[in-house]
């Protein structure tokens, strides 16, 4: 049975965030996580200053099973089956030592092997002295209160490994990223209450990594909606994310957390203000999409819905319960529909009142399940260059169907698929000169198609690409009122 607790497929990062629900459990205001590259002998160690325990709590608490998940338990209760302590450690390593000491008490220090275990056939846990391992457990002494949890023959990492070679410490120690930015997800909203709680990884203070860019001028977050199940409330508050074009290369590169911008589109579930289900659409029927990748929602529950959320217990897994699965499909799509209209106008959807004020030029069609791309007549430059082509109208209009006939689809297809958001914005690094010249061409026509200065000023603004450069328009305008 020992063996088998290895398998419940954690992984270093959820196994160490499963470890760090005690600490929070236990009122800890600091975690110290601590990597130590030793060949096959390395370890990995978790200390906090959280309450910590007796000798007889920490018995128990080495045994396997020890909390009935169906008991009611404190609403801040992070922890569920009392299994996450072993399961996560027997996961990752053969040898766990926990050590802790309660206020007014002495250190008391277990632990178990598990080739001892399997030697001897029996379940013994091994009772060990403060100085075990150095000064790490006898640290405890000059503390008021805490835990130590000490990872040794971390096998699933270092199996085979030579402490001389500089290979295997690299990969050794690139665990620490990925760590790293798992933690400062799951536990973004404890450390962003300032000095209550801080984690540091090998010394360093771990920022919080925010999914949801909560404090960019250019997110949406709207409207918050409370639903019930069972008389309790589960709160449901979708995001929309700004388009790359209203973010700098380093917001950008932050925001895409870890996997990437498609991979964090979707449900953010909330328990007890931890994380447990990261950027997923909960197999409501929605796939992850490029168009659909500034979809955030975050819903908190309480712990006292576990079993309609089906937690299972590595926290790293929910299902929405039935009766909820309808109205989680109506927010998502509302989310998706939004979030598809702000990528694709690249964040101008929201600041116009209907599609048909915005003028594109291209339009898509669809005949017969293909989809063609033509140059929009209605454009008032095009227009106007047509209606006063005179007899090279013929000309211009083959010109442009050359244009719109081979437009090289699956090579743009291509380079988007493979860095979509490395296309660049219209006018990009471009003179203004060159920009107004083009504004100037297109202001005459709307003039000549007999418009007011205010309504060809509004036409401007609300036009495709010009609507990114409200400045320069207003500027043209003013020297236009001047002449």
């Amino acid at each position: 049975m020992i063996e088998s607790l290895r398998a419940f497929g954690y992984s270093l990062e959820t196994a160490i965030a499963d470890l760090i629900d005690n600490s929070i459990t236990a009122g800890a205001k600091n975690v110290w996580l601590s990597f130590n590259w030793n060949g096959e002998s390395s370890t990995i160690s978790i200390k906090d200053d959280g309450c910590g325990m007796n000798e007889e709590k920490l018995v128990n608490s080495m045994r396997a099973g020890s909390k009935n998940p169906l008991e009611d338990r404190d609403p801040a209760d992070l922890g569920r089956f009392g299994l996450g302590l072993k399961t996560a450690s027997f996961s990752q390593c053969r040898k766990l030592t926990v050590g802790s000491k309660k206020k007014y008490d002495k250190v008391s220090i277990r632990s178990w092997d598990l080739d001892y275990v399997n030697k001897c056939g029996e379940w013994r846990l091994l009772n060990v002295e403060t100085n075990y391992s150095g000064s790490l457990f006898s640290s405890l002494e000059g503390m008021e209160s805490g835990t130590i949890v000490l990872w040794e023959q971390i096998d699933r990492l270092v199996k085979g490994t030579n402490k001389a070679n500089p290979k295997y410490e690299n990969v050794f120690y690139e665990q620490i990223d990925s760590v790293k930015s798992h933690l400062a997800m799951v536990f973004h909203r404890f450390l962003e209450s300032g000095e209550n709680f801080k984690i540091y990884v090998n010394g360093w203070p771990l920022k919080p990594w925010d999914p949801f860019l909560r404090n960019h001028p250019a997110t949406q977050q709207l409207p918050k909606e409370p639903l019930y199940i069972f008389g309790k409330k589960v709160v449901v508050q979708p995001y929309i994310l700004p388009h790359r074009s209203k973010m700098n290369d380093e917001t950008y590169d932050l925001a895409d957390g870890l996997g990437g911008w498609n991979r964090r589109q979707g449900f953010y579930i909330y328990r007890n203000n931890r994380i447990i289900v990261t950027g997923d659409w909960l197999g409501l029927g929605f796939r992850k999409e490029d168009h659909t990748k500034l979809a955030r929602i975050s819903v908190d529950i309480p712990n006292s819905l576990d079993n309609e959320w089906k937690i299972d217990v590595k926290k790293s897994t929910a299902k929405p319960p039935t009766q909820l699965r309808e109205d989680f499909k109506r927010l998502a799509r509302l989310t998706i529909e939004k979030a598809t209209l702000v990528y694709r106008h690249r964040g101008k959807a929201s600041i116009r009142k209907t599609t048909e004020d915005f003028v594109f030029p291209w339009e898509t069609k669809s005949i017969h399940e293909k989809y063609f791309y033509s140059i929009n007549r209605k454009h008032p430059l095009v227009d106007d260059v047509l209606k006063n082509a005179g007899d090279q109208k013929g000309k211009i209009s083959a010109m442009l169907r050359l244009i719109e006939e081979t437009i090289p689809v699956p090579l743009i297809t291509l380079n988007s698929s493979e860095k979509p958001d490395n296309l660049p914005v219209p006018f990009e690094h471009v003179p203004s000169e060159e920009l107004i010249s083009v504004v100037k061409e297109i202001w005459d026509s709307l003039k000549r198609a007999g418009l007011s200065t205010v309504d060809a000023k509004n036409r401007l603004l609300n036009m495709e690409p010009f609507c990114d450069y409200p400045e320069h328009i207003s500027s043209f305008i003013e020297k236009q009122k001047g002449e």
